[in-house]
């Protein structure tokens, strides 16, 4: 063939790929076409009240809470949802709402109005906001879009960093969530490598009727958990110590926006889990939410600094998979290379989530960037 006719082969190739990409995309905007005008509502919201500090505080905690718990619905509920698809939504929702409810409540009681079990007492985020910027109101609004693309991104990153007075508090959340990104992939390799097989051969055919009530309790302990590391994501906008009608709204609205994600059963993020291998097995299940509200409740034992449960939870799955594909690649594990590019991609959208949060946080605070240069040539 000559030079040519391959660049004309070229050349119209480029041609309807470009057309592909143009019909993908106005699919997508037909497609999500509310979705995007609730955002730009949204954002006009935002934009709109920001410079009312009373008004504001609400106004982001409304985004953060449901938006944070969508996006992380993931890691604590997904499994759980995953392998209950039999069961009605509002039972669910009833079980995850108490547990939440309770929760919070304790952290209220004993640490005098304070919800995140003295996450947000760490370096950089102890004081509550007194004004607000734009930019940190429509934080959370980010992450709805995030999660509406199926990316498993970090809720703490993204929220918290807003809020950083300094680059301490972002640094230190980021070595402590890569440590626990590396912890999670080793415990899940070690473990999977392990007791695989075992779990092959314990776990064939129709589970036990106990195995039910025990995932139930399992994903209760899970979410408890989660909630003691993460409930600091959604209180950052509010003061530290929350009065009782502040206490009353902030429990009340979560409670409902968990009610709206179970009815869409965990929206377009479910997928996240669903796509991984053998998650839809109650036994399965249980004994991925076991190790995880295992490793978070250490990371919670070592220091109230907040970190990203979602590279916690990416971690698990990563070290996961690629057990299951050593030891089973022929039956309920994927061959490496399929697993890997899997693992990529998760991991790659976790950066993506870390990048999109720290240009926020400078964009906010210009002299963070500052700081993070100072650290990174020291």
């Amino acid at each position: 063939m000559s030079k040519k006719r391959k660049k004309k082969k070229k050349n119209r190739l480029l041609i309807e790929d470009g057309k592909s990409f143009k019909a993908r995309l106005n699919s997508f905007l037909i497609r999500e076409r509310g979705f995007l005008v609730l955002i730009g509502i949204f954002f006009f919201i935002a934009a709109a009240t920001y410079q009312t500090p009373h008004i504001a505080m609400w106004i982001g905690f409304f985004f953060a809470a449901y938006s944070a718990i969508a996006n992380d619905s993931i890691q604590t509920i997904g499994t759980f949802l995953a392998s209950n698809a039999d069961k009605k939504w509002w039972v669910l929702w009833l079980f995850i709402g108490g547990i939440f409810v309770i929760t919070v409540s304790y952290s209220w009681f004993t640490f005098d109005g304070d919800v995140t079990y003295q996450r947000l007492t760490s370096k950089g985020f102890e004081e509550a906001p007194q004004r607000f910027v734009f930019l940190q109101v429509a934080a959370p609004l980010f992450l709805l879009i995030l999660t509406r693309l199926r990316m498993p991104v970090s809720t703490t990153f993204l929220l918290l960093s807003a809020f950083a007075s300094t680059s301490d508090g972002i640094i230190q959340m980021l070595q402590k969530s890569v440590s626990g990104y590396f912890v999670a992939f080793g415990v899940a390799i070690i473990l999977w490598l392990t007791l695989n097989r075992m779990m092959l051969k314990w776990f064939s055919g129709e589970a036990h009727p106990v195995w039910r009530p025990i995932q139930w309790i399992t994903s209760g302990c899970l979410w408890a958990v989660w909630l003691m590391q993460d409930a600091a994501n959604i209180a950052v906008y509010l003061p530290r110590s929350l009065s009782v009608n502040a206490f009353f709204l902030f429990t009340g609205f979560i409670f409902l926006g968990l009610g709206v994600l179970f009815y869409l059963r965990g929206d377009k993020i479910q997928r996240i889990v669903t796509e991984k291998s053998d998650v839809t097995d109650v036994r399965s299940a249980t004994v991925i939410d076991g190790v995880y509200a295992f490793i978070l409740w250490y990371f919670i034992s070592v220091s109230v600094i907040p970190m990203s449960t979602t590279w916690v939870f990416i971690g698990l799955l990563a070290g996961r998979e690629i057990a299951m594909s050593l030891t089973d690649s022929s039956g309920k594990g994927r061959p490496l290379p399929r697993t890997l590019r899997l693992i990529g991609k998760d991991l790659s959208y976790a950066i993506i989530g870390l990048i999109i949060s720290i240009v926020i946080a400078i964009a906010i605070n210009p002299i963070i960037l500052d700081e993070l240069i100072l650290f990174i040539s020291s």
